[in-house]
């Protein structure tokens, strides 16, 4: 994927000239801790009487390894801070773009008649996306398509999270096509949790919560000693990972205890396949919930199941929420690690890499404790769905030509993602359809689609066993090897909660998403 890595280069070189403009290397504007710190948890936001009320503003700066780094800062100074809300709060968030504007001649792109917020792209825009949200994407809620937010000016967000949200892992990020992976590999992403799992996971009632963000970011110089170098180094909690020594970060716990670990793969373009190891051995992984929504909660019964695994395959925007417990005494080296991820000949190069070394110690550890359940479980967002009957089929297809990726429904043209251009699908309010995607090409790609959740139902034309069929936001194609049937996964989308409008669906690789990888849906009303 070099002529990704290039492009990515090359933004990240006319996003520094605006750094510049307003700090100077290694000032503390996106503060981020050196190789081998310990993981800090991410400051908290919380609702109160029902409403979320923040103010975030979008900093850039450049570090002392001439990285350009993004971040959302609050108005208490706290970095990328985890927004909770209660299902059925509304959040009021105030965007400030904080980048200093830039210097005369900058590109700009229209976005369209039907604007919100600014009418022209410049190079500093920016906007927010509340990934994995079942929110509105009209104007002021979660729309990416028009929403411009350019230097020196200040954004509205109001959206209302719906009453029957799973409780869980979401998070938000910069989402202005073309600028999403320079923004993503700067940084610029925060969590978000829906309280009141453990009303549905009973098992994760009482236990420390530990939050990690794993991002990734532009590799360091100098490049080429000790092997073949990973496409993008990584980060947790931002503290860096850094090829060629891999010094991890630091997780400081409680021998023996259990704990109730949120992980978000935040990155920009690096597939993760976490797992921990106590002294070489994967360590049992009890998942309560993927992509937010807790494991076996949408049968019926309304209360989650755990699925015990050894490893767990996080794309870019997907999320895990697992139990694990920490290593004994006679443990000597503890650790959290990804493993080697096979992208396709064209992919990205994702190899194994230590990410955190676990160091435990008699003394409890200060995390926030998952409260007891306080009440019976509502009815499920999507219980209901693999009984549904599917109101329409589709078939999609992931391509590439040259630099241009493509995202099409088959019969249609391919075409590069044209914010003008009209929706490739159009459905209404209350549809059930089933989507197979396909990758046709020789690099992994990750499907993704706002606004909405679907149930996976088949991976290579082989169905998915019920017991272990969930809901997911975002979802690997594996790479196409040049022979054979293409990769494919089949899903059901649920389309009938009430949310209605334009929105997208793309590959959450954001350098392939960036270079043309999106197309746009159009859910209209119900009829009456």
């Amino acid at each position: 994927m070099l002529r990704i890595a290039i492009s990515a280069a090359a933004l990240l070189a006319a996003t520094t000239a605006y750094a510049k403009a307003d700090a100077k290397p290694g000032t503390d504007v996106c503060p981020r801790p050196a190789a081998g710190a310990a993981v800090e948890r991410p400051a908290d936001i919380r609702s109160r009487n029902g409403v979320l009320k923040a103010k975030l503003s979008y900093f850039t700066t450049v570090d002392n390894s001439a990285h350009t780094l993004f971040c959302y800062t609050s108005d208490k100074g706290a970095q990328s801070p985890t927004l909770h809300v209660d299902p059925g709060d509304t959040i009021k968030l105030s965007l400030a773009n904080a980048i200093p504007q830039g210097p005369g001649g900058a590109e700009t792109m229209s976005a369209g008649a039907s604007v919100c917020g600014s009418a022209d792209m410049t190079r500093g825009s920016i906007n927010f996306h509340f990934h994995g949200t079942n929110t509105t994407p009209a104007c002021h809620g979660d729309n990416v398509i028009r929403t411009l937010i350019n230097p020196g000016e200040t954004f509205q967000y109001r959206l209302t999270i719906p009453a029957d949200e799973p409780p869980g892992l979401y998070w938000y990020h910069h989402h202005v096509h073309s600028l999403s992976e320079a923004a993503l590999l700067g940084g610029a992403s925060g969590l978000i949790v829906v309280d009141g799992i453990e009303n549905l996971q009973p098992a994760v009632a009482g236990l420390p919560e530990r939050l990690l963000v794993l991002r990734d970011q532009q590799p360091s110089p100098p490049m080429g000693r000790g092997g073949l170098p990973p496409s993008n180094d990584v980060s947790v909690n931002y503290v860096p990972v850094i090829f060629p020594d891999y010094k991890p970060a630091v997780i400081k716990t409680q021998f023996g205890a259990q704990e109730f670990w949120r992980v978000a793969n935040a990155s920009a373009d690096t597939i993760f396949d976490i797992q921990v190891q106590y002294d070489g051995a994967a360590q049992p992984l009890q998942i309560a919930a993927l992509d937010g929504v807790p494991t076996g909660s949408q049968d019926g019964t309304r209360q989650g199941k755990l699925v015990s695994a050894n490893d767990i395959l996080l794309g870019p925007g997907n999320r895990a929420e697992f139990i694990v417990t920490m290593p004994s005494a006679g443990v000597s080296n503890a650790q959290l690690v990804t493993l080697n991820v096979d992208t396709g000949h064209f992919g990205d190069r994702d190899p194994e890499r230590p990410l955190a070394k676990i160091k435990a110690g008699a003394a409890p550890v200060a995390l926030p404790r998952i409260p007891k359940a306080s009440k019976p479980a509502p009815r499920q967002r999507f219980e209901d769905l693999a009984q549904a009957k599917p109101t329409a089929q589709r078939l999609l297809y992931f391509s590439e030509v040259g630099s241009n990726f493509f995202i099409t429904v088959d019969g249609q043209e391919q075409h590069v993602f044209d914010p003008n251009e009209p929706p490739a699908i159009t459905t209404r309010v209350g549809a059930v359809e089933d989507w197979t995607i396909q990758n046709r090409v020789n690099d992994e790609h990750i499907f993704h689609i706002h606004q909405i959740h679907f149930l996976l139902e088949e991976v290579n034309g082989v169905a998915v066993p019920k017991d272990r069929r969930q809901f997911y936001d975002t979802y690997p194609v594996a790479a196409y090897g040049g022979s054979g049937d293409y990769p494919s996964i089949k899903v059901r989308m649920d389309f009938r909660g009430d949310i209605a409008g334009d929105f997208v669906y793309h590959c959450h690789i954001l350098g392939h998403e960036d270079h043309g990888m999106m197309a746009i849906i159009r859910v209209k009303p119900a009829k009456s």
